[in-house]
């Protein structure tokens, strides 16, 4: 491939390469934690409800605080938000590796910590979307975006893998001493990245609520966003809670313990990984519409086969399968929404994207824990993918508009 792809150019951005520097060392350990704080779930209670408070904790936030995150975004500079979020969540790390090691860590306060990072990451979210977009050209704005998420799914392919050998050697406190060394490595990163702070005088002087549902009326008019943004709404709410349900599906139904757990993780994330890629290296927004539909088809295909078998080694394939599909639908949707969007709104537009993408799920991960435990685990994603089916072919009669609107502009 030459090193003249957007993929490979991008890296002389000097920002850019700070920023991905410090972010890949954080993402690497965020999934080690994750795994770590959803087996400890599992381990203390071995209940798929107190799986899905967890999972409600750390993601449930995002539904009450992102819109407001992506307005105070849109009000001060993201680089300086980003990086008290980073000294917050490595604080917690560090606390929840104290407390594993005093040996005083119950379920109760392991919910009460995955609520501490629950509440930090929308700001740190929109800051993100708001700093890599800030660091770049318009036109930079795919491969940037699609490199952010494939060495995301790198780390999400790596992170469970050695998160699966560090518990059985160190116990899950490993986990959350490496996520506070990773954080710090963010940290560290996100100090030497040197950006123009915005002018945010003039929204200053305006309604923090009037800015919010500004965000919400530019979304719901714009005839491409709306779609892809309420098809993502309906898959992040049904779908995407199996993946915080792994530690279930590796107990009860695949009959595994933590090594199988990172398996399916592990295999999620190399599925993502090559979906994220293909973005990043095909630097391009046209036929990101497309991927859109055809991922979310993918993904209601992907569950099926994986509730369908008690063998370990077919949840890992269609893992990888759901893993590829899903980030096939997601960066695809991120890349044109940047893409869509000026810097004046960019915060609160991605301040509800972030509230889908990570505070829908809490929704539904509430509702697959508790109906697990009545009807089964595996009935329950059932549904969930037949409904996710209906939503699509709500969805297909407007498909050439939305390819319209979120394209045109780069004809």
């Amino acid at each position: 491939m030459s090193l003249n792809n957007p993929a490979f150019r991008i890296w002389s951005n000097r920002n850019y390469a700070w920023f991905m520097a410090g972010g890949v060392p954080s993402y690497l350990t965020s999934w080690m934690q994750r795994v770590g704080v959803g087996w400890l779930a599992w381990d203390l209670t071995h209940s798929t409800a107190w799986l899905g408070a967890v999972a409600a904790a750390d993601l449930g936030p995002m539904i009450f605080l992102a819109a407001f995150a992506g307005a105070i975004t849109d009000r001060h500079n993201p680089l300086q938000q980003i990086r008290i979020a980073q000294i917050t969540l490595f604080l917690q790390a560090v606390t929840l590796a104290v407390l594993q090691l005093m040996g005083v860590l119950t379920i109760e306060i392991l919910v009460g910590l995955s609520l501490w990072s629950g509440c930090v990451y929308p700001f740190h979210q929109t800051a993100r979307h708001s700093v890599v977009a800030s660091v770049v050209s318009r036109e930079e704005f795919a491969p940037a975006i699609g490199l952010d998420s494939s060495l995301f799914q790198v780390s999400r392919f790596i992170g469970p893998s050695i998160a699966g050998l560090i518990i059985p050697a160190m116990g899950v406190a490993g986990t959350f001493i490496a996520h506070a060394l990773g954080c710090f490595g963010f940290i560290v990163g996100l100090y030497a990245v040197r950006m123009v702070a915005p002018d945010r005088k003039q929204s200053k002087r305006r309604s923090l609520i009037k800015d919010v549902g500004d965000g919400f009326v530019f979304v719901r008019g714009h005839a491409g966003i709306w779609p892809l943004f309420a098809m993502l709404t309906v898959v992040c709410i049904c779908l995407r809670p199996m993946q915080d349900m792994y530690p279930a599906f590796a107990g009860d139904v695949f009959h595994s313990d933590a090594v199988g757990l990172s398996w399916l993780n592990s295999a999620t994330g190399v599925g993502a990984l090559i979906s994220a890629a293909s973005v990043a290296f095909g630097g391009k927004v046209h036929g990101l519409t497309l991927r859109v539909f055809v991922g979310m088809l993918l993904f209601c295909i992907a569950t099926f086969g994986f509730i369908a078998s008690d063998e370990l080694w077919i949840g890992v394939i269609f893992a990888a399968f759901g893993g590829y599909s899903l980030n096939s639908m997601t960066t695809s949707i991120q890349t044109l929404t940047q893409s869509a969007v000026d810097n004046d709104m960019r915060g609160r537009v991605m301040g509800l994207y972030s509230l889908i993408w990570r505070g829908t799920p809490a929704l539904g991960a509430l509702m697959v824990g508790f109906g697990a435990d009545l009807i089964g685990i595996r009935s329950c994603f059932a549904i969930a993918a037949v409904l996710c089916l209906a939503a699509l072919g709500f969805a297909l009669p407007r498909f050439g508009k939305a390819q319209a609107a979120m394209e045109h502009l780069h004809d």
